[in-house]
């Protein structure tokens, strides 16, 4: 249960134009994947299986991936969704979601490169991110095919849907499933379309304080979900933020992802000089939030825009 300390975020006047903001943002977040080839044809250079990952590269595969191994949770995620469960031969020590029977290859970035060529895979999919260079480049020595994903924002999410499609031979699959996220976002955009916008900061991390930009996926979710971004003007995508500047912002409402017993960094908040002033004022409400759900950047980002909104707007009823 989430864990609600201050008071509730007042409801304030209807915003004029609210849902064709609302629906032009969910829009925007929807259509970002790069056009497809139609499903198991030809490219026009005669690749079957072909898409340009993050890193710039032609990942071609001359029959559709069969034997995947994900680094990266979120894709493991996309590529179940998909409906390649079944594709998936290994998994990392992070993943979660019924993948316990398979062999762990170890940390996303820090794999054993010997078990996992050892499990011949068609298909790995790896960080994009520069420290993961190496991990790419000792794969391909080998032979096998390396996709370089990234996962900052929506934009990713969508295009990794499509691009794994492409490669599984599922394009299809991918299609219905980019249209169901799109269809269940609008869904969640509507419920509070008649509602003030609460002022908000997600909190990243306490130590130092790290806050969700605007252009990052959660930050661009929380606006789906109906809240305002108190930090819409910061471009980057997860910064340090001083206290000061927080409580210079006035949030109605700080979100703060807390594994394990939810009100432990809430607790530890009440003890600290600024955040204690802040709880006691009884003008911002604090909610703790389950980061193993917010913190996966592929298709369940549906549930976490719900449990965005249900934090948000606490009087609403819940979905079933």
């Amino acid at each position: 249960m989430l864990s609600r300390i201050g008071r509730r975020a007042s409801e304030g006047a209807v915003r004029q134009g609210r849902v064709r903001a609302l629906g032009g943002l969910v829009l925007l977040l929807a259509a970002c994947a790069p056009a497809d080839e139609p499903p198991n044809t030809q490219t026009s250079n005669g690749a079957p299986y072909e898409a340009v990952d993050d890193a710039g590269r032609v990942v071609s595969l001359s029959a559709p991936a069969r034997r995947i191994i994900s680094l990266i949770p979120a894709t493991t995620e996309t590529v179940m969704a998909i409906g390649g469960a079944e594709s998936l031969i290994a998994r990392t020590d992070y993943d979660d979601g019924g993948l316990a029977h398979l062999p762990s290859v170890g940390g996303g970035l820090t794999p054993s490169i010997e078990l996992l060529a050892s499990l011949q895979p068609d298909l790995v999919i790896a960080w994009e991110e520069a420290g993961a260079a190496r991990v790419r480049s000792r794969l391909e020595a080998l032979g096998i095919p390396v996709f370089a994903a990234q996962t900052r924002d929506t934009a990713d999410i969508y295009a990794n849907i499509q691009r794994f499609g492409r490669l599984m031979g599922l394009r299809s699959r991918a299609d219905s499933l980019a249209a169901s996220i799109r269809r269940d976002l609008e869904s969640v955009a509507s419920s509070v379309a008649d509602r003030r916008s609460p002022r908000v900061v997600y909190m990243i991390g306490l130590d130092p304080p790290m806050i969700a930009g605007p252009n990052v996926f959660i930050g661009e979710v929380l606006g789906v979900a109906g809240g305002e971004n108190v930090f819409a003007d910061i471009r980057a995508p997860s910064p340090q933020m001083s206290l000061e500047e927080i409580l210079a912002r006035a949030p109605d409402i700080v979100l703060i992802p807390a594994s394990g017993v939810a009100a432990t960094p809430l607790e530890r908040l009440q003890k600290e000089p600024g955040w204690r002033e802040l709880m006691a004022s009884g003008k911002t409400r604090f909610e703790a939030l389950p980061p193993n759900i917010l913190h996966r950047p592929g298709p369940s980002i549906v549930r976490s825009a719900w449990v965005l909104r249900n934090a948000l707007f606490p009087d609403l009823p819940i979905p079933e």
